[in-house]
């Protein structure tokens, strides 16, 4: 399978990193760190809270698109103005290079709240799902568009061993039912197009409806305003996954606390 433009290079990166660590820490050593890392919390139930704006507020330093967003926030500090302001899960980006990551803010971010965590990154190994339990994730992101359905099925499968949640990112029709098929049980429709960088929350509300019942659905990039998160609940959303409005604020935590008061019904 051929992975083009940005989602390519950040691939072909991350594939040379796993190599790299893999052979610093072999995955036996990694799985052993993954089995005494203490209860993994629900990220899937977090996302599920009736009656609740369900949003994974996003720790990120830099991106692609946007270059550099903050360096001046440490993880756990910001991870706990989210909890403070009801945040249902935590988003961690770990990867290096391109977005100015660590396994490390996963770590801390994880132990300073109290709520489930999810590894941000570019999911192109096996043993990259056990990292992310022994750092203290709760879940990890599946890139549909960066998988062959063969490695979709197998990580699935391998997240589920590892006792952590697998959010399946979708951009089209096609991807999301590759998704459905493989077996994602949360899918997530980023509105990013990975080819132009646009964002278009249309995306998340034209694939809406083909998302059965039973599988949680998060909306993904783009969601700034209240009338934003109201129109995708509305389309059945039940998570929101919100990263640079929040980062790009003076103050994060005060930012989240701001849209959920304003978006509640």
């Amino acid at each position: 399978m051929s992975v083009t433009g940005v989602l390519g290079q950040i691939v072909e990166r991350a594939k040379v990193q796993v190599a790299s660590r893999r052979d610093m820490l072999p995955l036996e050593v990694v799985q052993t760190l993954a089995d005494e890392a203490g209860p993994v919390r629900s990220f899937r139930a977090a996302l599920q809270k009736n009656g609740a704006i369900n949003v994974i507020a996003e720790y990120k330093r830099r991106s692609p698109s946007k270059g550099l967003i903050r360096e001046d926030l440490s993880p756990q500090d910001v991870a706990l103005a989210y909890e403070a302001a009801g945040a249902a899960a935590l988003s961690v980006l770990t990867e290096e290079e391109f977005f100015g990551g660590s396994l490390d803010h996963l770590t801390a971010a994880r132990g300073a709240a109290q709520i489930p965590a999810l590894r941000k990154d570019f999911t192109v190994d096996a043993y990259q799902i056990w990292e992310a339990r022994a750092a203290g994730g709760d879940a990890v992101l599946l890139i549909v568009a960066a998988l062959t359905d063969a490695e979709l099925t197998t990580f699935l499968a391998e997240a589920k061993e590892a006792r952590v949640d697998a959010l399946v990112e979708v951009h089209d029709a096609p991807e999301l039912s590759r998704a459905l098929a493989a077996g994602a049980q949360i899918v997530g429709v980023n509105n990013r197009n990975l080819k132009t960088m646009e964002v278009r929350l249309e995306t998340s509300l034209d694939l809406a409806a083909k998302i059965p019942a039973g599988v949680v659905k998060v909306a993904e990039s783009g969601i700034k305003t209240a009338a934003d998160i109201q129109k995708l609940r509305a389309a059945g959303y039940d998570a929101f996954l919100i990263g640079e409005h929040l980062m790009l604020s003076p103050e994060p935590g005060a930012a989240l606390h701001d849209l959920l008061t304003s978006a509640k019904p």
